[in-house]
């Protein structure tokens, strides 16, 4: 009987995430996502996080030439390349901006691969998918209310083009949490 009751408690578990994924924002998150969007929207033209995508675009990292998505999958936290971007100087630029609220933060070159994060990111390359190809086109990204691959952590992504006289050069997503909205 506790065996059941224990496979039975396991698998509600199991399916707590999907109960989450993909749920559509409540009004009242949705004015504090848009409130907080619209306060971090002038990441995408601060000096640190423009020149350092600038250089990015212009000379990638030699490290990461040929990088796919399934040898990024492989790589571990302390692999030399996560650390390099996860240590670099824009990483700890970001650092330093993040506040109570956000779970990540991840910036990317014109191509959608990685420039900096806080934390190693599920796709070595988002370009795709509407986190990165919106704020390509200029614009602003929300995504639904989901339990984060990479952080574990429940939270709505918002995406924001990283803008070069006045021109789209890359793209920041940073990730919410639920707890805070």
């Amino acid at each position: 009987m506790n065996i059941r009751l224990g496979i039975v408690f396991a698998a509600g578990l199991a399916m707590l995430p999907c109960t989450v994924y993909g749920q559509a924002l409540s009004p009242e998150q949705k004015v504090k996502v848009d409130a907080k969007a619209r306060q971090l929207a002038a990441w995408g033209s601060d000096p640190a996080i423009v020149s350092a995508v600038k250089a990015f675009n212009s000379a990638p990292p030699a490290e990461t030439q040929g990088m796919t998505q399934e040898r990024w999958a492989s790589l571990t936290l302390l692999d030399p390349v996560v650390r390099a971007l996860s240590k670099n100087q824009l990483a700890t630029y970001l650092k330093s901006k993040k506040d109570d609220s956000i779970s990540e933060i991840f910036v990317s070159g014109a191509g959608g691969t990685k420039v900096a994060f806080l934390s190693k990111t599920t796709s070595w390359s988002h370009k795709g998918k509407a986190k990165h190809d919106l704020p390509m086109a200029g614009k602003t990204w929300v995504g639904p209310l989901d339990v984060d691959e990479s952080s574990g952590a429940l939270q709505v992504q918002v995406a924001f083009p990283v803008v070069d006289g006045g021109k789209p050069i890359g793209s920041i997503v940073i990730g919410l949490k639920a707890s805070a909205l």
